[in-house]
């Protein structure tokens, strides 16, 4: 299967596939008959090539992976997915934001919220969706749906896919910044299980906003970072050529950030990539959503909630946490250390000790002289 676009490290692929087309088609390139052996070898070739390629990708080359141009988006997952699908528009203050969809929607017959970030498939429809850069609207249109189905105990699913938050000026101007914090408070403040996807790029506070989750997914070949390879090698170094060594450093792809604890799970992707089977990929989506919505089901809006904070108390942290029954996966909430205990036992009761302080040093005195 020819693709429409080729990354640089697949020239060798995209040849063989070439070949692999000519032996499918007799009479194209001199060819006067279909050989079934050359095309079965050459296959195995292809896939042998797509194996020794994608299982040594750097960084780099996962990021290039993520942005390709040929990868699935949001709306085909959300229509592979999800069944009645109804999308809703408008912040209620300015107006939609075409770069997120967000609706309510079936999966297996259970109603959960679905938010997407989309940046488009051809140059129109990008440049429609700026791009996968969301506006203040965009985020306060899904905090106004994620109030919504908090009220009514639907739970939050999101595909996450942006190079960022949009910084226009315009954007600015009408509190992108404040609509980003207020989008990460109500994240965190649900109390039904929210579960995020990132499919592609997961690009610093436009991506946060949306994934601080109960669970945070990546795709193998996705990335989640502060800030973009060439950005970083821009600022450390002043010479965005560095990309590679900037990508390495910052520990974005899903293996780097699994180990970390950041993310929660990987889901693997077909040899070569998501975009050359969409459709098992998304079917590996669907599995891993319902398996993660079903560990929640028996815990209380509490429960949930305390999970949520607890998971990203723990980030970089190696003290005070427990594991909560209930979790398949044993979940952590936040259990203060006993120094810190002690601490702030300490701090709420100051005056008393600092009155005993001084009757003792009185006392003292006394005996003394």
């Amino acid at each position: 299967m020819i693709m429409k676009n080729y990354l640089e490290f697949e020239k060798e692929i995209k040849l063989l596939e070439e070949e692999m087309e000519a032996l499918k088609s007799p009479g194209a390139g001199g060819i006067s008959e279909v050989d079934t052996n050359k095309i079965k070898s050459t296959q195995d070739e292809i896939n042998m090539k797509l194996k020794s390629v994608y299982s040594n990708l750097n960084s780099w080359q996962k990021t290039l992976v993520a942005r390709h141009e040929d990868r699935p988006r949001a709306n085909y997952y959300i229509k592979k997915i999800f069944q009645e699908f109804t999308p809703l528009s408008g912040d209620r203050y300015f107006g939609d934001d075409k770069s997120v969809t967000a609706g309510f929607g079936l999966i297996e017959n259970r109603s959960v919220l679905v938010i997407g970030q989309e940046k488009g498939e051809d140059l129109n429809s990008r440049i429609e969706k700026n791009f996968g850069m969301m506006s203040p609207e965009g985020y306060r249109k899904c905090i106004r749906l994620m109030k919504l189905a908090d009220r009514f105990q639907i739970p939050v699913v999101s595909f996450i896919d942006t190079p960022g938050a949009y910084p226009g000026l315009g954007a600015e101007q009408r509190g992108q910044a404040s609509a980003i914090a207020n989008s990460i408070e109500c994240c965190m403040s649900l109390t039904v299980p929210n579960i995020s996807i990132i499919i592609g790029e997961g690009g610093s506070g436009g991506a946060i906003a949306l994934a601080s989750s109960n669970k945070v997914i990546m795709l193998e070949n996705s990335i989640y970072s502060v800030i973009s390879p060439e950005g970083c090698a821009s600022i450390l170094w002043r010479d965005p050529s560095k990309s590679l060594q900037a990508a390495e450093a910052m520990k974005l792809t899903a293996k780097d950030l699994l180990k970390l604890g950041v993310i929660d799970e990987v889901i693997g992707e077909p040899l070569g990539g998501a975009h050359r089977d969409p459709e098992t990929i998304a079917s590996d989506i669907k599995h891993s959503i319902m398996k993660n919505l079903k560990s929640f089901e028996k815990l209380s809006k509490e429960e949930i909630y305390d999970h949520r904070k607890g998971k990203f108390l723990q980030i970089g942290r190696d003290q005070g946490f427990n594991k909560t029954a209930g979790l398949e996966d044993g979940g952590l909430s936040y259990t203060e250390s006993k120094l810190r205990k002690i601490s702030s036992h300490i701090e709420k009761n100051k005056l008393i000790y600092a009155g005993l302080g001084i009757l003792a040093a009185t006392s003292l005195i006394v005996l003394i002289f």
